[in-house]
């Protein structure tokens, strides 16, 4: 397992003219329309991004997904091929964890590269740190590059993660939105953001682990869960994950053994339909003592509202919180 920066492998950044393989390890990209499908090639392709489709892409079954040796091969195809800088999902699903047992890891070591995605994709993400040492990447996958309208705080982040190496800074958007935008891209109304939710003050630097809560839990007692170790945990839930479900989805968390190696919690911001409020989620926090000495910040930009920032696991990252400041930094990315 990961322990110590030393072990830690951070894959090339993007440069304009780099290959992009676009793969299908959840569900396939038959779902994304053609006129989506557009704008996320346009606006790629304006990064100076050269586009290329893993061959079963397209496929789909009753599950909206396709046979574990076909995302393999997709996967495993995009690793071996010297031209592609980097490996973009399609978008998240329920089902990556299924490959995990089948990825050939010393391809994934020995070829290191940029793979990013988000929500089911946490599966990924989290296990190819865990066993190859490889830093993935928390960010908007191909799906997402085809919101038409405000997307700029997105793409802001997006590129300083994926593109730059300078620390930089997290800042609360202008406005959110937590709609279908995929249905009516022309038709979205934005909330004002009121800003980050201090939870808990304190100040912690550490490895960014987590995402997506429900599939970071599917790896707990595996082989491809990462060690808490030093960590900072970055999670959220998407509306299918009620207030009560991610009050016993933190707890089973806080039950592993290692688990007093976490330094702190940043909480990505929910759907309405979850219906969590700040009062609840405040009240989850404060009930757990475990949590008592380590800082928690939440509304975070990232999860299943947009926009969304981009955040690399297995980086690292400074977490400040106090009521009248609070600091939240990528440091290695």
């Amino acid at each position: 397992m990961v322990e110590s920066i030393m072990d830690k492998i951070f894959p090339e950044k993007l440069k304009a003219g780099d290959e992009v393989r676009v793969i299908a390890p959840s569900r396939s990209l038959s779902i994304i329309s053609k006129a989506n499908r557009k704008i996320a090639n346009d606006r790629l392709e304006a990064l100076g991004l050269k586009l290329t489709f893993s061959k079963h892409v397209e496929e789909t079954d009753d599950f909206l997904s396709s046979s574990i040796e076909s995302r393999i091969e997709g996967l495993h195809e995009a690793f071996s091929d010297k031209n592609v800088k980097a490996v973009f999902t399609v978008i998240g699903g329920f089902n990556s964890n299924q490959l995990l047992k089948y990825i050939d890891w010393d391809l994934i070591k020995k070829n290191p590269k940029i793979i990013c995605g988000f929500s089911d994709i946490t599966a990924l993400n989290n296990s190819f740190f865990a066993k190859t040492g490889l830093v993935t990447y928390s960010s908007p996958q191909y799906s997402t590059f085809g919101q038409k309208l405000y997307f700029d705080y997105t793409l802001d982040y997006f590129k300083k993660c994926l593109f730059e190496n300078s620390p930089f800074e997290i800042k609360p958007s202008d406005a959110w939105t937590d709609d279908e935008w995929y249905m009516d891209q022309d038709n979205r109304k934005q909330t004002p953001n009121e800003g980050w939710l201090v939870i808990n003050d304190g100040a912690a630097e550490g490895t960014i682990l987590g995402a997506n809560l429900c599939t970071f839990n599917l790896l707990q007692g595996t082989e491809f869960m990462p060690r808490l170790f030093k960590s900072i945990l970055f999670i959220e839930d998407d509306r299918t994950s009620k207030y009560v479900d991610f009050d016993r989805n933190l707890q089973s968390l806080i039950h592993l053994p290692d688990f007093s190696g976490v330094r702190g919690i940043v909480i990505g911001r929910f759907q309405r339909e979850s219906e969590m409020t700040n009062s609840l989620l405040t009240q989850i926090i404060k009930t757990k003592k475990e949590l008592n000495n380590i800082p928690v910040l939440a509304n975070v930009d990232f999860g299943h509202t947009s926009p969304i920032i981009s955040f690399p696991v297995g980086g690292t990252c400074r977490l400040e919180v106090a009521k009248d400041k609070q600091l939240l930094q990528i440091l290695e990315h």
